[in-house]
């Protein structure tokens, strides 16, 4: 049986201060939260606070499929952890830490069950890798 529980992660070329920046400004949020070239998000809001919400956007290009990916904080502590549970109750938490002029980012979530643990790994990997190559960028 395999587990529900989902870990991934990236080091980025970046101080931890600009990661964090990147990561919960919806302008920058807008840029790099996408797996594939053919899907962007058109809107992201973001109360990044304890019961503050989120929502972005995301839409196929060819306008084929769009949903809301939302939430609500749990816990936030700046440059350090962001942990929010999601509408269907999932939860999922980032932490944050230095390594030298890099920052190593790790998001741990609940998989959902209506698709393969793996299939999700591969996709939530190929937004933080997007993020990754955007902030490498921004340094």
């Amino acid at each position: 049986m395999e587990s529900n529980v989902v870990t991934i992660s990236a080091l980025v070329d970046a101080p931890i201060d600009t990661v964090w920046k990147l990561w919960t400004d919806p302008d920058h949020i807008k840029q790099w939260n996408h797996a594939s070239d053919d899907w962007h998000t058109t809107e992201a809001e973001n109360d990044l606070r304890i019961d503050g919400k989120f929502r972005s956007r995301m839409e196929a290009k060819d306008q084929s499929m769009a949903f809301d990916f939302e939430g609500v904080y749990e816990e936030v502590e700046v440059n350090e952890l962001i942990q929010y549970r999601l509408e269907d109750g999932r939860r999922v938490r980032i932490s944050f830490s230095s390594e030298g002029d890099q920052t190593k980012v790790v998001e741990v979530f609940d998989a959902e069950s209506m698709n393969p643990v793996e299939m999700q790994r591969q996709g939530w990997q190929a937004i933080l890798d997007n993020f990754t190559r955007y902030a490498n960028g921004k340094k």
